[in-house]
């Protein structure tokens, strides 16, 4: 039997030699959470402005 090997899926995402899988994560996880707090914020303006 001959060992074959496995070519990964595609190339590794690389910037001036550095990998960035890392920094897609973290800005990911940045935008959900400030568009999170915003979707928070208008929510508020709504419950305040429907008060009387």
């Amino acid at each position: 039997m001959t060992q074959e090997t496995i070519a990964p899926a595609g190339p590794l995402t690389t910037d001036a030699g550095r990998r960035t899988d890392n920094r897609v994560w973290i800005r990911a996880a940045i935008y959900i959470g400030a568009t999170h707090f915003f979707a928070g914020f208008v929510i508020l303006l709504f419950e305040l402005g429907s008060r009387k």
